[in-house]
């Protein structure tokens, strides 16, 4: 066993494909496949169930990838530790205000823990702007949301063709967000109310919702009213009062403290990324994706769940 196995082994964890660890990696999709088949025979285990070309883990291999994601780990601390100059420094982090209230505090705080002379820097921002940001260099890396309505489309050949090299972080279960005593609705045209509550326009959410709705925009269309908020506070405050319906994912509602008094019903289930330019690279963004994984798979919400 040796670090480039267990590096390989997790990168075809993450993208739960050969052929995308192979891409990557940078390196031949018949190297990939013949050192996970090494890894196996080693361990005496199976690391993964196959499904045509998907890679899913086992139970051995859940537990595999802690201990591989925990090695790497060490090994890069031991080699910053004996280089101190190289040393992460700075990183500027964009996220959705969903991801940075429900996703970003548990992983940010392992983060800290672990390198305390990173100076991170945060901001909020719709996914249409934090991915311009990201295109433009005044971010280093961004997580935004895949606005493909039920996770139909892989937007990282999307991405790509703007320079940029995405990672899936999260699944979110996004949920109409209903006042109290509204019936279930199958359709839009069981909807009471004509008003919503949403952020303003760039929100891969609000884009889930307008395709549900079946229109282009809001703003095109005549049938819907939109009252743009800046909060999920705000958000779920008004469609407890009753003027409006939202959409909102379900790890906002799990941090309530007190339940909201609102009726709710699963619409979607779309993927957050972690976006950055293809060329770019540094010791810092480099930990946070090995913390990202790590996160991702221990925790309910991963992409494996």
């Amino acid at each position: 066993m040796n670090f480039s196995s267990l590096e390989i082994f997790c990168a075809v964890a993450t993208e739960q494909s050969v052929t995308r660890a192979a891409r990557h990696l940078a390196c031949v999709q018949s190297n990939v496949t013949m050192r996970v088949q090494q890894l196996e025979e080693e361990l005496q285990v199976q690391l993964f169930s196959r499904s045509g070309k998907r890679m899913s883990l086992t139970p051995s291999g859940r537990t595999m990838l802690d201990y591989a994601q925990r090695l790497l780990f060490l090994a890069e601390e031991a080699r910053l530790a004996m280089n101190p100059e190289q040393q992460p420094g700075r990183l500027s982090i964009g996220a959705m205000e969903s991801t940075a209230a429900a996703r970003l505090p548990a992983l940010l705080s392992k983060y800290h823990s672990r390198w305390p002379l990173v100076e991170l820097e945060i901001s909020i921002g719709t996914s249409r702007s934090l991915v311009e940001d990201v295109e433009k260099g005044h971010l280093d890396c961004g997580f935004v949301a895949d606005s493909s309505f039920l996770g139909t489309r892989d937007p990282r050949p999307k991405f790509a063709a703007r320079g940029l090299r995405a990672t899936r972080a999260y699944q979110e279960d996004l949920l109409l967000i209903l006042p109290p005593n509204h019936p279930a609705v199958s359709k839009p045209a069981e909807l009471r109310l004509k008003t919503l509550a949403a952020f303003s326009d760039g929100c891969a959410y609000r884009n889930v919702l307008e395709q549900w709705l079946g229109i282009a925009s809001l703003e095109a269309d005549g049938d819907w009213q939109v009252t743009e908020l800046v909060s999920y506070h705000a958000i779920l405050a008004s469609v407890a009062a009753g003027s409006c319906f939202a959409l909102c994912p379900r790890s906002i509602l799990n941090l309530q403290r007190v339940p909201m008094d609102t009726c709710t019903q699963k619409i979607a289930t779309i993927d957050t990324y972690l976006i950055a330019q293809s060329d770019y690279e540094s010791n810092a963004y480099k930990e946070l994706l090995q913390f990202l994984q790590a996160s991702t798979y221990s925790r309910p919400g991963g992409i494996n769940d």
